[in-house]
């Protein structure tokens, strides 16, 4: 369908839904009656977002707001039952009686269902469980919850580590901490995230996917995964949509606050580290009836650890080199290099939110928030290269291979880098009810950027080495002669200095209107609106490569103590301090490689902007037990980006060597319709059956669509002829977003109090998947040998079972198991058959404890040298223990990794390292001080 026949589709599709409300009018006009309130507690300290309120003799229901506000509007006068329901408190029933013009205005309190445990639905881990139950049973769409309750009760220190409890949810992980947030086992870049509404831009160069380990744990109110999408939603969610909500001071009534000091040791390098967190928010009556909330939050925590590493670069294949037995150059499978790599890390993380909310009538509310995030991440890496080349091969089978390697080279090099990333949001709006519409209307603001400002990466090259190895399983073992730990063996070879930026920034606009109908004898409404969003993107590399003028000094004058390893002989160690100082008092005297500075920095230095702009319509129709919203949205994607095509010239011929930089600019423009339906059947208070057919899409990651080349053209004279041998690596700016029909079928089934068992079927179709491919042969490249470039790849399609069952008993026990199975005809990204939790624990007045545990099954990464990466299944468990000293002040333990997880990434078979990391167990000791 032309872009034009779409949009002349969905302007029809408005105009149709806008008449059918205009017909129904007259039905809602006549009575101005109005019913509106707040759930709260006994001691209306609490709000409770999420039960359901029912009009039992006109069949009307709504859903409280997270200030536990609700509203019913043009109700005919009459005596009317009020219903309220909320899982774990018993069932509200009040007889109203309303006349014409009246507004009805009244706090209903939920009291807790029998249990030994006092206020079980408004503290701890039951009150946590309890609201996102709610929220996720009375959602439009299929959703999965955290509350901040329930993340306050786990060792989980960001946002990602929060999200892996929930069904079908797994992350990716950065030195042992979580940062990337899979659904599903989906590829993260494939998600939408938002903070507060507002889309959140990724400080890193090249992706989309956002490193939720910037967003501390305390700063969050609540965190929601779309598992389905409506209309009124951003389509780029192939995988979901994840949004991070923080506090708001309508969140509890009155002045709240709390504090939490904590200490944590890793075990792994014994260092200790602080954090320090505390929240603020108070409600100030102002003139008349207007309310202003203000909620404010602050998160700091140094975390010092470390990992030791060890990694296959290039992997296990095929590859030349000279036989000492026969001096001839052979084919052999095995391994080009390994490296030993020891980290000593230092991260920082400072977050803080401010949010303003006011309330000028039950129909008029305004707000205002804001969050600000700061990671830095200070790191010093050394690493050995054993690079192997002439040698023997003791051994080499499918699933086996050694060999021993003399006059071997080996490096030692340093990585010297302090890296620093920003997020910060700040979203507006408001709501009003004017007439017999409902419009709500929003302003966002949100820009990440990353920073590594002098970046210094020292290496030293060593000769004359022998060495070997053997593939034995997760870590190859490595030999080597007294002079490869012999520092005056290794001269300084080059340092490269690094300042690199990468900022991501984004302007949204949106408008929403909602007018309620009733429909013969149903309840229902209608929806429409847009949004417009401005999207910029930049990476900017000033890279500076230093190849001569060291003097002859050799990695000696930087010597100190054997490195600390855990999986091997490391050696000694390199001075950190020692080496910058002598590149800081040297640096007018080295010789700067012009060349490979030149194609660093401007090869790797682009600019992407994009605008998309929506319009949607939908339909939301209550039949009987029958919940029901469909509608359409178009979205048109406008995508420019600016880089640089860098070719290097080697001219054997005339012996010369030169850079050829050319820019390069492509713009690409496209559209999309995308129809949804989910349907909710709701038979009794117990069970809920949904279905939904949605359609999604993922846009390419920005370092795939690009405009960079990076071309090598090597020039020979052989026989009088001159060849020219061009080689490159190149962006696809013409890339297509990936387009996802989707299907989900899901039972849950509420037993009563607080708890939940659910199934859920999902497939997944899978259009313009992109992956790395060879493309010399297309016909856009005569004359080079080999052009690699992402390219968009067919189709996929895979089919899950998601299961989930949680259970707060009478005794204090708290269950939790979730598991998500999936089949998949093609080897997706990050994508895993298997994903687990599960989650045992006690609770009661005084006492809470938690044994997690987390499963990821093996999950293909990547093709190098034409053979399958896989990450290897994790297993990792964490325990927590709470006890409060009296209703406001408690004391907890936190033991992380306690089986010492390490994360293990292989090349085809398990055997064959690709990369092995271990980080150590850590403990946490805190205080936490609460108001009531």
């Amino acid at each position: 369908m032309s872009k034009s026949n779409k949009a002349t589709t969905l302007k029809r599709s408005l105009i149709a839904l806008a008449c059918l409300s205009a017909i129904n009018a007259n039905s809602v006009l006549a009575n101005e009656a109005v019913i509106q309130g707040k759930i709260t507690d006994e001691n209306k300290s609490v709000f409770f977002q999420g039960a359901q309120i029912t009009i039992k003799e006109l069949n009307l229901t709504a859903i409280s707001n997270r200030d536990g506000s609700f509203r019913f509007a043009n109700l005919p006068q009459g005596q009317y039952t009020l219903v309220i329901k909320y899982l774990g408190a018993a069932t509200v029933e009040k007889v109203i009686t309303v006349s014409d013009g009246a507004v009805n205005n009244n706090e209903y309190v939920l009291r807790q269902q029998s249990s030994s445990m006092d206020n079980m639905i408004v503290y701890g881990q039951r009150a946590g469980q309890a609201g996102a139950l709610n929220r996720q049973k009375n959602a439009n769409r299929l959703t999965s919850i955290v509350s901040a309750d329930a993340i306050g009760q786990l060792p989980d220190q960001n946002a990602a580590e929060a999200l892996q409890r929930l069904p079908g949810i797994s992350i990716a992980r950065d030195q042992g901490e979580g940062r990337f947030v899979g659904i599903r086992g989906i590829d993260p870049n494939l998600n939408n995230v938002t903070i507060n509404g507002a889309n959140v831009p990724s400080p890193e160069a090249g992706i989309r996917s956002v490193a939720m380990d910037v967003i501390p744990s305390e700063l969050i109110q609540s965190l929601e995964v779309s598992k389905t999408v409506t209309p009124d939603m951003d389509a780029s969610a192939v995988g979901g949509s994840i949004e991070v909500k923080s506090l708001s001071a309508f969140d509890r009534a009155g002045q709240s606050y709390s504090f939490t000091g904590q200490a944590s040791y890793n075990e792994l390098t014994s260092d200790t580290s602080p954090k320090l967190s505390g929240s603020y928010s108070d409600v100030f009556d102002l003139s008349g009836n207007n309310q202003l909330g203000v909620a404010a939050a602050l998160s700091w925590f140094e975390r010092k650890f470390g990992s030791h590493n060890v990694e296959t670069d290039g992997g296990w294949a095929e590859f030349e080199f000279e036989d000492l037995n026969t001096g001839e150059d052979v084919e052999q499978f095995g391994a080009e290099e390994i490296e030993q790599r020891a980290y000593e890390i230092t991260r920082e993380r400072l977050g803080a939110a401010v949010n303003f909310d006011l309330v000028t009538s039950a129909t008029d509310k305004y707000y205002l928030r804001t969050l600000y995030s700061q990671f830095s991440d200070d790191e010093y890496r050394q690493r050995n290269e054993y690079k192997f080349d002439k040698g023997l091969i003791l051994a080499s089978s499918a699933t086996d291979t050694s060999a021993q390697f003399e006059d071997a080279e080996m490096d030692r090099d340093t990585k010297d880098r302090y890296e620093e990333q920003e997020i910060f949001s700040a979203v507006t709006g408001g709501e009003n009810i004017i007439g017999d519409w409902l419009i709500e209307y929003q302003a966002s603001y949100s820009k990440s950027s990353e920073e590594q400002p002098n970046r210094i990466d020292a290496s030293f090259a060593g000769e004359e080495i022998t060495m070997g190895y053997q593939s034995a399983g997760d870590i190859p073992r490595l030999t080597q002669s007294a002079n490869a730990h012999n520092l005056n063996n290794f001269e300084f070879d080059e340092i490269v200095l690094e300042d690199t930026l990468s900022e991501d920034k984004e302007t949204s606009f949106r408008l929403d209107l909602t007018k309620e109908f009733v429909w013969r004898n149903h309840n229902g409404a209608i929806k429409f609106g847009g949004k417009y969003r401005s999207r910029e993107k930049f990476n900017r590399a000033n890279i500076t490569v230093f190849d001569g003028g060291f003097n002859d000094a050799t990695a000696q004058q930087f010597s100190t103590s054997t490195v600390d390893w855990d999986l091997g002989n490391f050696g000694p160690g390199l001075s950190q301090k020692g080496i910058r100082q002598f590149f800081n008092s040297n640096r007018s005297n080295l010789e700067i490689n012009t060349l490979d500075t030149k194609i660093d920095s401007l090869g790797q230095s682009y600019q992407s902007s994009e605008d998309i702009s929506a319009l949607y319509a939908m339909v939301t129709l209550d039949i009987d037990n029958w919940h029901i919203v469909t509608g359409v949205r178009y979205e048109d994607t406008s995508f420019d980006t600016t880089g640089n095509k860098v070719e290097l010239v080697v001219d054997d011929v005339n012996d010369d060597e030169y850079v050829n930089v050319t820019p390069w600019q492509v713009k690409q423009d496209y559209d999309h319709l995308l129809p949804s339906l989910n349907v909710k059947y709701t038979p009794n208070d117990q069970w809920v059956a949904r279905f939904a057919y949605t359609n999604t899409i993922a846009r390419p990651k920005f370092s795939d669509s690009a405009a960079f080349q990076l071309i090598e053209n090597e020039i020979t004279e052989d026989d009088g002829v001159v060849e020219s041998e061009r080689k490159a690596e190149v962006g696809n700016p013409q890339l297509k977003p990936l387009e996802s029909t989707n299907i989900d079928f899901s039972l849950e089934y509420y037993p009563g109090q607080i708890g939940v068992l659910s199934a859920g079927l999902f497939y997944k179709d899978i259009d313009n998947y992109i992956k790395q491919a060879e493309v010399q042969d297309n016909g856009q490249w005569d004359g080079f040998k080999e052009v690699v470039q992402q390219v968009n790849g067919g189709s996929a399609s895979l089919t899950g079972l998601e299961l989930a069952w949680n259970k707060s008993f009478d005794s204090g026990v708290l269950l939790g198991l979730n598991g998500t199975f999936v089949d998949t005809d093609d080897q997706l990204p990050n994508q895993s058959d298997t994903i687990a939790n599960a989650i045992i624990g006690f609770e009661n007045d005084v006492l809470s404890t938690r044994l997690s545990a987390s499963y990821k099954s093996k999950s293909y990464q990547f093709d190098d040298g034409g053979v399958a990466v896989y990450g290897d299944d994790h297993l990792q468990l964490d325990i927590s223990a709470k006890y409060y000293l009296t209703d406001t002040i408690n004391v907890f333990f936190n033991a992380v990794n306690l089986t010492d997880e390490p994360m293990y990434l292989y090349h085809g078979h398990r055997n064959f390292n690709y990369q092995y990391e271990e980080y150590g167990r850590s403990f946490e000791l805190g205080i936490t001080i609460n108001s009531l």
